[in-house]
């Protein structure tokens, strides 16, 4: 890997923009770019790619409001950036156009700084769909402040505690190949955190996470967006978002071997999900419809008793549930589960 030199990124948005559609607004900011507002998101990020996968990602801490909004930007089939420090808010959907037209990550951060007058306090780092990574740190960001580019990621940080946080985050997303991508981006963020982060403190954090390809369907990008907006353990926080991601994950695909008439690969991801989360009723309420609707009354009724006994609300929904066509048992049936003490 190799170490750049320290620096601060800071940028500060250019454009009053009008929305009217994505490729209007996109050639409105790239045509218009003073700076004018100052955002000042001084963070540590990491962005990354998973070869295995394709996924590409951000993951993003810092001691100001929503950083997600400002810092984290992608789109699947295309890449990542991060831009932070002295945010230009522009070098996301920008960066994002340029790499669309087929330039390299490097030739896009040159294009955008090329007529910045804030270049010296910007950090920004872009990563493509191939793992092709460029990271820039202006020479007056706030020390500390610097980035380290390896293969398929790049760390970078400014106005940190120490000049240890962005090497503590290659060595952490290096060691933790193993993980799936967003998982990675967590421990690479926690690894920050463990030598001092952000010498303000912490206050909100995000992840998020695009595909390798572009989707057929355009809503269904990106494939994970969460943001942390205002905590005081927000990568502890986003840590536990994510696992419940991953429990709702499970069952989805659960809903889905239903539906494909798997009903043991259905159960274990209800079994999975429920393991993550043992006190979630609502994962316990479709495990048990499911079941009923697939002729597993007895099974479901031990559930429901269960939801029931903690939680009326739920056996009032299930009576609902019929005309809805969501529960298709028996009239019988039905008055039995409802009838459960």
């Amino acid at each position: 890997m190799k170490k750049y030199k320290n620096g601060f990124q800071d940028g500060v948005i250019g454009n009053k923009t009008l929305f009217i559609n994505q490729t209007k607004l996109i050639n409105m900011i790239i045509k218009n770019k003073k700076t004018g507002k100052k955002i000042l998101a001084h963070t540590y990020s990491v962005v990354a790619r998973d070869p295995k996968t394709g996924e590409m990602g951000v993951g993003v801490q810092s001691h100001w409001f929503s950083v997600g909004s400002l810092v984290s930007w992608g789109e699947a089939g295309v890449g990542v950036v991060a831009t932070q420090s002295l945010v230009n808010k522009s070098f996301g959907l920008r960066g994002l156009e340029l790499l669309k037209q087929g330039k390299p990550p490097q030739e896009v951060i040159d294009n955008l700084i090329s007529d910045d007058e804030g270049k010296d306090v910007r950090q920004v780092a872009i990563l493509d769909k191939e793992g092709r990574v460029a990271t820039h740190t202006g020479v007056k960001c706030i020390k500390q402040a610097g980035h380290i580019v390896g293969e398929n990621f790049s760390v970078q940080a400014n106005m940190m505690l120490s000049d240890k946080v962005w090497p503590a985050m290659a060595e952490a997303f290096t060691k933790n190949s193993s993980l799936p991508l967003p998982e990675r981006i967590v421990k690479t963020l926690e690894a920050a955190e463990s030598v001092g982060g952000d010498i303000r403190g912490k206050q909100s954090a995000a992840l998020l996470i695009v595909a390798g390809e572009q989707p057929e369907n355009i809503w269904d990008d990106p494939l994970i967006d969460l943001r942390i907006e205002d905590h005081t353990d927000p990568l502890k926080e986003l840590n536990r978002i994510l696992r419940v991601f991953r429990a709702y994950e499970h069952m989805n695909n659960g809903d889905i071997a239903i539906e494909e008439g798997d009903m043991v690969k259905a159960l274990q991801d209800y079994a999975a999900a429920q393991k993550m989360f043992p006190e979630n009723l609502e994962m316990k309420f479709w495990t048990a419809i499911s079941l009923a609707n697939n002729n597993k009354i007895e099974d479901a009724m031990t559930i429901f008793k269960e939801i029931f006994t903690i939680d009326n609300n739920w056996r009032i929904l299930t009576e609902r549930l019929p005309q809805s066509e969501l529960l298709n048992i028996t009239k019988d049936e039905l008055t039995k589960i409802l009838s459960l003490k």
